[in-house]
């Protein structure tokens, strides 16, 4: 069954059973952070991406690529070459999403040292 943008209603993420809260939940999730935030670089193909993803591991690498694209924000380009080569990027959505987290994550990164010290004076109380 075909779904139409027009028939939908609002999303809202306050809503559980509202899909938006799934593609909230794969943009945001700690990989598909930093998924989105390494192909704003370039394409990469998956051996690539998982050593530039430091920590990943395989499966959750291919899970995350897997959610990202089935959502519309990766796109997979598998070449017909031996060995099999298959190329990952941004779509356009997928550069506006990442344009969004990477923000974020470049605040966080900025905030870190007064975290730490927060952290600190609480854990100390």
């Amino acid at each position: 069954m075909k779904v139409s943008a027009e028939l939908m209603p609002p999303a809202d993420v306050n809503d559980r059973m509202c899909p938006s809260r799934g593609v909230l939940e794969h943009v945001t999730s700690r990989w598909g952070v930093l998924v989105l935030i390494a192909l704003t670089e370039r394409e990469y193909r998956f051996s690539e991406l998982r050593r530039r993803v430091a920590g990943v591991s395989e499966k959750m690498l291919a899970q995350t690529l897997q959610n990202l694209e089935r959502d519309g924000f990766v796109h997979r380009e598998a070449h017909p070459v031996i060995p099999p080569r298959v190329d990952y990027r941004l779509t356009g959505a997928g550069t506006e999403a990442a344009g969004l987290v990477a923000g974020l994550a470049h605040w966080v990164e900025r905030q870190t040292p007064d975290v730490l010290v927060a952290r600190q004076a609480y854990d100390a109380r």
